[in-house]
């Protein structure tokens, strides 16, 4: 489904066909979901971008929907995602773009301001903040702290067990997954069965809603599970397989500062916050405008409170851009 306003282009990197909507004039603002997440997920944004007179691009990204799905494990690790990103922004033909990203989105425009300064004029996360390197590789780390507990990116590691858990109903799981992922759905019962060591899978431990959130339409559910459907859940699982493989890509810019404008944006039910606080990464952003957090949004922010999310994320793409034409002309 190709997102209101724009056409679809197919943007080729290294073998890997990137499915990309893109449209509109003016200053690029490249749009970098989550998981389990498609372009699709971005549908509030992209009207009042366009509207508001700037160009957008808004992959499904390699391992989702329209994209390829490479087999090799390696092909999702950070190098390659951030590549991705770049290869989005040549096909546009720009220099330089602002860059904003949900979820596992996040963390890639995250680093890409990292690797590539030069061509980020702004970066602008949601729901995972910036997190600086840590002193051991993530699932290393992960495996010590979770050591007689379940968590849920120690599950994913091992090829096919997450993937067979999530596929074998994509409904339940795309269900569970966007009406489940605010910490008020949470019974004490839930709370607790989250981290058992009782041998079952993930969405297992994930409420059945009972019924869709105010924000998400029968309609729009269905095109996320249908697309799952098709493509199944191996792509997006195979990013978080290269978490350890990043630590060790990382060690050239482990410590570098965001020198660009950054903006957070979160929900304050937002379960990613217990365990990954925005404050924490404020001495790595030299030109951060601030943590915007909305009172009762859960995991997916900008499908649950577009406006308020919109009404910050153009109000951050000004005051850049502004910038940028008294610098051009003082």
């Amino acid at each position: 489904m190709t997102t209101t306003g724009t056409t679809t282009r197919t943007v080729t990197r290294d073998g890997v066909n990137l499915a990309v909507d893109v449209g509109g004039d003016g200053p690029p603002v490249v749009l970098a979901h989550g998981f389990p997440e498609l372009a699709f997920s971005w549908r509030h944004q992209v009207p009042a971008l366009l509207e508001a007179g700037y160009q957008v691009a808004v992959p499904d990204q390699r391992g989702y929907g329209r994209s390829d799905r490479p087999e090799a494990i390696e092909a999702y690790d950070m190098v390659q995602l951030t590549g991705d990103l770049l290869a989005v922004l040549d096909s546009l033909g720009e220099e330089r773009a602002i860059f904003v990203g949900h979820d596992w989105g996040a963390a890639v425009v995250w680093q890409l301001a990292l690797i590539a300064p030069e061509r980020v004029a702004g970066v602008l996360g949601m729901s995972v903040p910036f997190l600086p390197r840590a002193p051991l590789p993530t699932i290393t780390l992960l495996r010590q702290i979770y050591a007689n507990a379940f968590f849920y990116m120690v599950y994913f590691q091992e090829p096919g067990v997450a993937d067979a858990e999530l596929s074998s109903d994509p409904a339940r799981t795309m269900r569970r997954m966007l009406g489940g992922l605010a910490t008020d759905v949470f019974s004490d019962a839930d709370r607790a069965g989250l981290a058992a060591d009782d041998g079952r899978g993930f969405i297992d431990r994930l409420p059945e809603p009972k019924g869709l959130p105010p924000w998400l339409s029968q309609e729009e559910l269905d095109h996320y599970v249908a697309e799952f459907t098709r493509t199944g859940f191996t792509g997006g699982l195979n990013w978080y397989r290269n978490l350890d493989r990043n630590w060790h890509l990382s060690e050239d810019w482990a410590s570098a500062h965001v020198t660009c404008p950054s903006l957070f944006i979160a929900g304050t039910l937002d379960p990613v916050l217990s365990f990954a606080a925005p404050d924490s990464s404020l001495g790595w952003l030299d030109d951060h405008r601030g943590n915007v957090l909305l009172e009762g949004a859960g995991h997916w922010v900008q499908q649950e409170r577009p406006a308020e999310v919109n009404a910050a994320l153009l109000g951050f793409l000004d005051d850049i851009a502004d910038r940028a034409e008294r610098k051009a002309h003082p």
